[in-house]
């Protein structure tokens, strides 16, 4: 019986594998079914067709799946998207990699490909008869891959506080802790058929709907109140409230502040720039300064 191994690695199946182990299946009649799992990466060994360069209902060479598969759509952004390195050096004469074949009669290549996003690659070598035309990869939909992976969040906003005392005519000041995934600046890479595409994200500018009725665009965090400054506006991110929050349904005023995060990606000898809202809520009670005769 023929076998060869393919390398299957995903990123789906970290949480699935917490050791290595072996497995085997006994009496499989496509194989011996045996799997050599590390962490990230299984070999499994399975029949290998006559067929040059192809699995039954698996991937072909070109990265389209054989009979009993599903076809990939040509606009599907996750399609298997395939790369091919000459087995440098190539396999002995005899080595199950040539699929029947000689020696000078065609080649033998490291067949790399990748799915859902990257989530997915398998890795194998292939008999091709001819040089293996490589897939093209749209930049782009790396960069939106590469941004996938920064799990951007809204603002962690630290003032107002849901248990701060605020009050009618008293100037509120806004702002925001900053962290990679809140603020910025983030950093990710994707890769794919020998492209790799960088992405940075940082947040360029945060409204706030303060709930009456106003709105307040922040170009930045936003300042930290200090004591020094006692009645003062912010300098750069606040609010005055003109009425109490008694009228709202829960008697707090519902604050939403949502960023705008700017990403500017390269990679492939293109580059371009994104952009995308998180948003964030409070609660926050406004009350009138009382006044003892």
């Amino acid at each position: 019986m023929l076998t060869r191994r393919v390398a299957v690695t995903a990123a789906t199946l970290l949480p699935l594998l917490t050791a290595p182990s072996t497995s085997y299946a006994d009496g499989d009649p496509k194989g011996s079914g045996r799997a050599e799992c590390g962490l990230y990466t299984c070999q499994v060994e399975a029949d290998v067709p006559g067929q040059a360069g192809s699995q039954e209902g698996g991937l072909s060479s070109t990265g389209e799946t054989g009979e009993g598969g599903s076809s990939d759509s040509v606009d599907d952004p996750f399609k298997n998207v395939c790369t091919y390195n000459l087995a440098d050096p190539q396999p002995p004469a005899g080595s199950l990699d040539w699929e029947g074949h000689k020696p000078g009669d065609g080649a033998v290549y490291e067949q790399r490909c990748t799915r859902d996003g990257g989530n997915l690659t398998i890795v194998r070598m292939v008999w091709l008869a001819d040089p293996p035309q490589q897939d093209a990869v749209d930049p782009a939909v790396l960069a939106q891959q590469a941004v996938d992976k920064m799990t951007l969040l809204g603002p962690d906003i630290a003032s107002p506080r849901p248990a701060g005392k605020y009050t009618v005519g008293v100037p509120m000041w806004l702002w925001v802790n900053q962290s990679a995934t809140t603020y910025g600046p983030n950093t990710a890479s994707a890769s794919a058929g020998g492209v790799t595409v960088t992405a940075t994200a940082k947040v360029s500018k945060i409204e706030w709907r303060m709930d009456d009725g106003a709105t307040v665009t922040c170009a930045g965090p936003g300042t930290p109140y200090s004591a020094s400054a006692g009645m003062a506006q912010s300098p750069t991110c606040g609010h005055v409230y003109s009425k109490t929050s008694a009228g709202k349904p829960s008697g707090k005023y519902q604050v939403t502040a949502t960023s705008t995060w700017t990403i500017n990606w390269q990679g492939g000898g293109q580059g371009g720039q994104l952009a995308e809202t998180r948003q964030s809520q409070m609660q926050v009670a406004v009350g009138e300064l009382q006044v003892i005769r």
